[in-house]
């Protein structure tokens, strides 16, 4: 991390300090488990908290394998974090001959989950060719991780609260959501009513995918273990805006989700965090 030192960011950046444990999935892009790898995510502040140093260990059947050790005093504007600690990290741009993707860090209590999207160019557009899902707990924590995300655990009404933060550094936007999900079928229907937005999709649902295909981008989500959820356009390129998305249900009523948006120009600009509860 290696730009401009922002007091606040830097202050929640510091509510991830600690031992996280857990392990790292490696998806393929239709939600399938390559592996599945125990890690350790320490971190550590140093110099009264100016200095963080992260400590990823890897195991194999207890043994460790592996250990990668990062020290920063300074956050990259590549990153942002909300007041929880809960943070987005990943591509600014998305560009030709070039990797595409974004990091989703939530937190909650005693627990963390975490989910990184990665596009490739694939015949000229961006497609998603691998996911990696992270679910942690503090060290000495008894926390259970969520069970694995299913679309009858998404019907009803969920209504909650948004914060957009944005890469040129304006001030927060808040806003009220409402999100209306039903289900027929084989047909999932979604209202979603946020700000001055007012929007209704349908997706075919096909085991644990998804398949948003009535609007100008045709999305994609999947449905994976530890309550959490990856939302991509099928494909990305430029001249139109993109959102990656990530989800956790948290609990039966409570879920978070955050969205890092970007321009027609494949310019980052937004980052924002909803948490909404089921009535």
């Amino acid at each position: 991390m290696t730009t401009g030192h922002d007091s606040s960011q830097w202050e929640r950046l510091l509510k991830n300090l600690g031992a996280w444990y857990g392990s790292f999935t490696h998806l393929s892009a239709e939600g399938k488990q390559i592996d599945d790898i125990e890690t350790i995510t320490t971190l550590k502040g140093l110099d009264e908290n100016h200095t963080v140093r992260q400590t990823i260990r890897y195991f194999d059947t207890g043994n460790l394998q592996n250990e990668k050790v990062l020290e920063y005093s300074s956050l990259a504007n590549s990153v942002l974090f909300f007041e929880d600690g809960a943070f987005s990290q990943g591509s600014v741009q998305l560009a030709p001959f070039t990797r595409f993707g974004a990091e989703f860090g939530f937190i909650y209590g005693e627990r963390r989950l975490r989910l990184v999207q990665l596009l490739d160019e694939v015949d000229e557009v961006h497609r998603l060719t691998k996911l990696t899902l992270i679910r942690e707990r503090l060290e000495g924590s008894k926390a259970s991780p969520s069970p694995k995300l299913t679309v009858e655990q998404l019907l009803g009404i969920w209504e909650g609260k948004a914060v957009t933060l944005f890469s040129d550094g304006r001030l927060p936007e808040h806003s009220t959501t409402r999100l209306s999900i039903t289900c027929e079928g084989e047909r999932l229907t979604q209202h979603l009513q946020a700000g001055s937005l007012d929007i209704r999709s349908t997706a075919r649902i096909e085991g644990d995918r998804l398949h948003f295909e009535d609007g100008p981008s045709p999305v994609e989500v999947l449905l994976l273990a530890g309550g959490a959820s990856a939302t991509c356009p099928r494909t990305v390129s430029l001249g139109k805006p993109v959102l990656l998305e990530a989800g956790w249900l948290i609990e039966a009523n409570l879920r978070q989700r955050m969205i890092r948006g970007f321009s027609a120009k494949g310019e980052w600009k937004s980052l924002t965090l909803v948490q909404e509860h089921r009535s």
